[in-house]
């Protein structure tokens, strides 16, 4: 579990393609104090296992569906990437609850800069739509973001000179591909209310009649 707070920027190292994975090795420092095989880390917004750790780098290895799934299919050597450490009980909760499990993939199809702040907008699969409420949060490649405005098919949030300053977000452009996570809670709720919600096939037509 993460908070969406990045960390620190590293820098991809080392892509190893192997077939249906790769191994992917990044540069740190920050997130590399405490850090032991078999730990995670949030990498864009995805949670990856630690299998090797070295002198100021680490590796972890993504199948298929980490590359189905993410934008990490198309991650370089000299990418630079936002990461985090799993948070630890006795850290404040500064973004929001964060489990590093993709849900789908957005394209940044605006940005509006201005005097302390960029405006952007990011499309996003219709299924996410519904999780998404003005006000609410969001994660983009890894970063809890608040939502300035939820749209049928895309959404606007503002970015404050810290998030342009700490995070990849400052540097994507139009057409750059990002990591999207909804909110978990929202999900658990549409889960739990389902099964007190009619069904279209259980809604009673005007002419028929119940028994």
């Amino acid at each position: 579990m993460f908070t969406g707070i990045v960390e620190e920027l590293g820098t991809v190292a080392e892509v190893t393609d192997q077939g249906d994975a790769i191994r992917l090795t990044v540069e740190a420092s920050t997130v590399l104090e405490g850090t032991g095989l078999g730990d995670s880390i949030s990498v864009n917004g995805c949670c990856l296992t630690v299998s090797e750790l070295g002198e100021g780098r680490w590796t972890a290895d993504l199948m298929q569906e980490t590359l189905d799934k993410t934008s990490l299919a198309g991650v370089a050597a000299g990418d630079r990437v936002n990461l985090e450490r799993a948070v630890t009980v006795d850290k404040r909760l500064g973004g929001h609850i964060v489990q590093g499990h993709v849900d789908g993939v957005g394209e940044i199809v605006s940005r509006s800069p201005s005097e302390h702040w960029d405006v952007v907008e990011i499309s996003l699969p219709a299924h996410l739509a519904r999780y998404l409420v003005d006000k609410g949060s969001i994660t983009v490649d890894g970063v809890s973001l608040t939502v300035v405005e939820a749209r049928d098919t895309s959404f606007t949030v503002s970015l404050i000179p810290e998030t342009l300053a700490r995070t990849t977000l400052g540097s994507r452009r139009v057409g750059d591909l990002v990591n999207l996570e909804a909110d978990v809670i929202a999900k658990h709720v549409e889960k739990l209310l389902g099964g007190y919600l009619p069904t279209p096939t259980s809604t009673p037509t005007p002419n028929s009649k119940e028994a």
